[in-house]
């Protein structure tokens, strides 16, 4: 089963865990927020392109597999702001 294009949903003893589409690294248990559980990488939104005014220091945050470094998802999010986090409910 596909969560995203770059995660899927497998069932592993008796339970379901996230994993990466492309190596088939386990990101763990379904239910819970894979994205803690993948490398991350911040950047400010200015240094990437044309001048963004948001009035605040907006990051781009880059989740990707900590295997084999595929680009799982990213977000846009202000410095402290949790993470907009992805999971199944059983």
């Amino acid at each position: 089963m596909r969560l995203s294009p770059t995660l899927n949903v497998e069932t592993e003893n008796g339970g379901r865990i996230v994993t990466c589409a492309k190596c088939g690294h386990p990101l763990g248990p379904a239910n819970e927020p894979w994205k803690p559980k993948a490398a991350l990488r911040e950047r400010l939104i200015e240094g990437l392109g044309p001048v963004h005014a948001s009035g605040a220091p907006v990051l781009l945050r880059e989740f990707s597999c900590p295997s084999c470094a595929t680009l799982l998802d990213t977000e846009s999010a202000l410095k402290g702001d949790p993470f907009l986090n992805d999971f199944l409910l059983d």
